[in-house]
């Protein structure tokens, strides 16, 4: 085996971790240049590949699945990884409908964010560009790779895919049919995405700062922390989905029920499911003995301050709550509660405990929600809605990378706007920067005005606000 080329799990042999970044970053200058229409066909393909071979990739899937079950038995894997793996007939078509969602979005690229005159006939535009080379490592699920590769390609970026082998399996088939897939469309350059297997590549990629432009981590916080603290590369992810629901004193009671049940049992095993529910002491009794009975009835372990189990008594089954469990990310059938005795007091548990990624208030008072809305740090703050709706295809991204805590470049579900960048485009007609300087300099105009960037035209004045 020569020095460029490594074995994958299948023994298959691979190119070297640095040879597929490097044909990964010439693809993507070609693709940022790629018309829309033919990224769009590119995308309808990849749904048509992944709809016509269902089988192949559940026959994939039933391989990875049986052993996480295996590792499941033996303890080393959880009951969340496991459902995480498995890609049911329901789940592919939400892959097929998601890659086609990302298809019909708006192009990304080319829009013009900001004009201005500096002078007359020197105008400077703002406009969206890819960001490059994209590098991903993700745990557990293959549908991250289709969504992950669909938005990349709809944005202009090249992507490394880097999944977890507990799913080498199915992200290979997944893999092959986007390669095959968009290789049928002369547009589409070679080497736009890579699959990469081999853990020690993701060392490898983490040293790569001058050849991967941004780095998305997708798994548990451990992970994500992991990948965060061994890089220089800017990372956009989050390190934990520490959510809460709180159910306020002027709640619509039957309406907390169906909303805390959602964000807890709908799907556990994900970022947005909610971890902590708070109740405003004022309809704790009220509220307490019917959501508990339900999350019983869905085997929900539920881990109660001293208030929440003095109401509940003998009823349903609860444990006490210790303090770390108002910082720990379940993602599993476990919810916390506890019981506080105005919205401050809510705000105040949310603000110590929170991950900063989604808070929801059920209330039907305008005021208290305002004042929770505004009051709170995190990404997404909801009123009268499940946690669950922190994602990207549900506020109609059409699909998301992962969900960003952080402040900077995208936040919150990150859909085809947060992979993307920005360049300033300057049109002149032979200007000097003397005329602008020393005495009696000329002055500039720095006046806004509404216009698309047209290669080697200047805008016409009746633009111009």
């Amino acid at each position: 085996m020569t020095d460029s080329a490594t074995a994958s799990a299948d023994g298959r042999v691979d190119q070297a971790i640095d040879e597929k970044v490097r044909s990964a970053q010439a693809a993507a200058l070609d693709l940022a240049n790629v018309d829309n229409d033919e990224r769009t066909r590119a995308l309808h393909a990849i749904a048509d590949a992944i709809d016509d071979n269902r089988e192949m990739i559940q026959e994939a899937n039933a391989v990875d699945v049986a052993a996480g079950e295996k590792q499941l038995e033996a303890g080393e894997y959880s009951q969340a990884l496991v459902d995480r793996l498995k890609l049911s007939a329901a789940k592919l078509d939400s892959i097929v409908e998601m890659v086609r969602s990302v298809a019909e979005q708006d192009d990304p690229l080319g829009t013009t964010l900001d004009a201005r005159e500096l002078d007359e006939d020197l105008e400077l535009y703002k406009v969206a560009v890819p960001i490059g080379v994209i590098g991903t490592v993700f745990e557990s699920r293959p549908d991250a790779l289709a969504q992950i590769a669909a938005l990349a390609l709809k944005s202009g970026n090249s992507v490394m895919l880097k999944g977890g082998s507990e799913a080498s399996e199915s992200n290979r088939v997944l893999y092959d049919l986007i390669e095959e897939a968009t290789a049928d469309v002369d547009a589409i350059p070679a080497g736009w995405a890579q699959l990469v297997e081999a853990r020690a590549d993701v060392t490898a990629m983490l040293e790569m700062d001058e050849e991967i432009d941004l780095l998305m981590p997708r798994g548990s916080s451990e992970f994500v922390q992991y990948i965060q603290e061994n890089t220089s590369i800017p990372v956009l992810g989050h390190t934990e989905g520490i959510c809460h629901v709180y159910v306020d004193r002027e709640a619509d009671l039957a309406m907390a029920v169906d909303v805390a049940f959602d964000a807890k049992v709908q799907y556990p095993a994900v970022c947005n499911a909610v971890e902590t529910l708070l109740i405003h002491e004022s309809v704790a009794a009220e509220f307490l003995p019917e959501i508990t009975a339900r999350y019983a009835e869905s085997d929900v372990e539920i881990r109660a301050d001293e208030a929440t189990r003095e109401i509940v008594g003998d009823h349903v089954s609860l444990q006490a709550a210790t303090e770390a469990d108002w910082s720990t990310e379940y993602g599993d059938l476990i919810v916390s509660i506890s019981v506080v005795d105005s919205l401050s007091a809510a705000l105040a548990h949310i603000t110590e405990y929170s991950s900063k990624h989604t808070e929801s208030i059920l209330t039907a008072d305008a005021d208290r929600a305002g004042r929770f809305m505004r009051q709170l740090d995190s990404a997404s703050v909801f009123h009268n809605a499940s946690t669950r709706f922190s994602d990207g295809y549900r506020f109609g991204l059409g699909a998301e990378v992962g969900i960003s805590t952080g402040k900077i470049h995208a936040r919150g579900p990150v859909g085809l706007e947060g992979l993307t960048t920005y360049k300033y485009l300057l049109e002149g007609d032979g200007q000097l920067v003397a005329t602008y300087a020393g005495e009696n300099p000329r002055p500039f105009t720095h006046e806004p005005f509404e216009g698309e960037w047209t290669p080697g035209r200047l805008s016409s004045r009746s633009n111009r606000q």
